[in-house]
């Protein structure tokens, strides 16, 4: 058996999180690719480790004064060295950092320094093969990601290596230069060696007992997701839902392989399951609850609109001139409502109208603004009746009035809108009458 293991950062800020990642590590032979982030926080008053390199590249490329940061970015590596009694100097490492970052060599270059170095220490500590993540994982000259070609090599290089520590976040571009894949990206490199050893299950270690229903600053002590859906996580993910990274699913999705969210402070819980699929019946009727604030809508309304051929492309063509995505576009017989995130779009409102306005002669345009939109998805839905009524049920006993709904085809989900103010009393009247009412 194979598995794959990312600890995340704050499983590796500090030597005693090193030594919780270890003994997890030993505790099971087929945890055979190690996959490191950064040192994070080790309390809510530190710094992580990337946002240091990121300010010591900036002040040394731009020739100001950045030894005393370097000094403490080295400090934390010292720190986890002294603590893991390791034989290990990293001088030379650091040697060659701070020449590029005196030559300007790029922020990406920085940005990685964190999981390349941390990489070479957790490789140390546990005796596994270090392999830098530049040689292996692959982007284009444009900075896309190369799947098939970071496959291909990546397998062949861990064909004949039994256990292998490779950094997260970062690879290489054609002309050697690292490029970091979005923050959180580590989750995505796990997911990447996952796919390429063909591995069994891909274990992602952080800071939570799993995936929750929903929001705990939100909801104290929300309930954990036992099973979910790569289709149910990539739309609560979408929706702001964090614990992994959302790029994170595709490369294990094509291989069927399932991603086990863990917590390093409590190994002995069972996390969070993600999987392609599942005949294990949800323990309730929604999976979970996530959502977004910032949003507006520009509601058009036009006499016969349903009968004018080509109307939503020409509207939504004005939105693509400008650079704007949409998020949802509930309609009616002669009505359309586009939902967009509002900071993209009040540059050029006005702009937008008008657009609109030469278009399609529209009969009147209102906006809307300070909204938010909330996602509850369950893959349980499908099959239980009556749970948009509970749902507006729910925020109606909340006195919440709903600006918009929308459903998708997949009976997967169901989108709500609502005013900013209600966002965050909408979700717990949604988790009230789906987890509380049910527990």
């Amino acid at each position: 058996m194979k598995k794959v293991v990312k600890f995340g950062g704050s499983s590796l800020a500090s030597a005693r999180q090193f030594k919780k990642a270890g003994d997890i590590i030993r505790a099971d032979k087929s945890r055979r690719y190690v996959i490191p982030s950064a040192p994070g926080k080790r309390n809510g008053k530190d710094e992580k480790v990337t946002d240091m390199l990121y300010a010591c590249y900036d002040a040394a490329s731009g020739g100001a004064s950045y030894k005393k940061i370097l000094e403490r970015i080295k400090a934390r590596y010292q720190e986890i060295i002294d603590g893991l009694n390791l034989n290990l100097n990293l001088d030379h490492e650091f040697a060659r950092i701070e020449e590029n970052f005196v030559s300007g060599i790029g922020r990406d270059y920085a940005a990685s320094r964190g999981e390349y170095l941390n990489g070479i220490l957790i490789a140390n500590y546990l005796g596994y093969e270090f392999i830098d993540a530049a040689e292996v994982i692959f982007f284009n000259d444009s900075g896309a990601f190369e799947a098939e070609l970071t496959n291909k090599e990546l397998s062949e290089r861990l064909e004949h290596v039994e256990r292998a520590v490779i950094p997260g976040f970062y690879g290489s571009m054609h002309d050697g230069s690292i490029k970091t894949f979005s923050r959180g990206g580590s989750d995505v490199t796990g997911s990447i060696v996952a796919r390429a050893i063909h591995a069994d299950l891909y274990e992602n270690w952080t800071d939570v007992s799993g995936f929750l229903v929903t929001d705990p600053r939100i909801v104290e002590d929300s309930q954990v997701i036992e099973t979910i859906t790569y289709k149910e996580l990539r739309e609560l993910a979408y929706m702001g839902a964090s614990v992994l990274h959302e790029d994170a699913i595709f490369p294990v999705r094509k291989e069927g392989i399932p991603i086990n969210i863990r917590n390093t402070n409590k190994p002995e819980d069972k996390g969070t399951l993600i999987v392609e699929s599942t005949c294990r019946k949800p323990r309730y009727t929604i999976t979970g609850i996530a959502g977004k604030k910032g949003f507006c809508a520009i509601n058009i309304e036009k006499a016969m609109m349903n009968a004018e051929v080509g109307f939503g492309r020409k509207v939504l063509q004005v939105f693509e001139k400008y650079g704007i995505s949409f998020e949802h576009m509930p309609s009616g017989i002669d009505t359309m409502t586009i939902m967009v995130h509002q900071d993209e779009f009040e540059e050029y409102e006005q702009s937008v109208i008008a657009g609109i306005h030469r278009q399609v002669e529209p009969d009147s345009i209102d906006l809307e603004s300070d909204l938010a939109l909330i996602a509850v998805v369950g893959r349980g839905m499908k099959a239980t009746r009556g749970t948009a009524g509970r749902i507006f049920s729910a925020l109606a006993h909340a006195r919440i009035n709903v600006k918009m709904i929308d459903q998708g085809s997949s009976e997967l989900n169901i989108i709500i809108g609502v005013r900013n103010a209600d966002f965050e009393t909408a979700i717990r009247a949604i988790y009230d009458i789906f987890i509380s009412a049910e527990i």
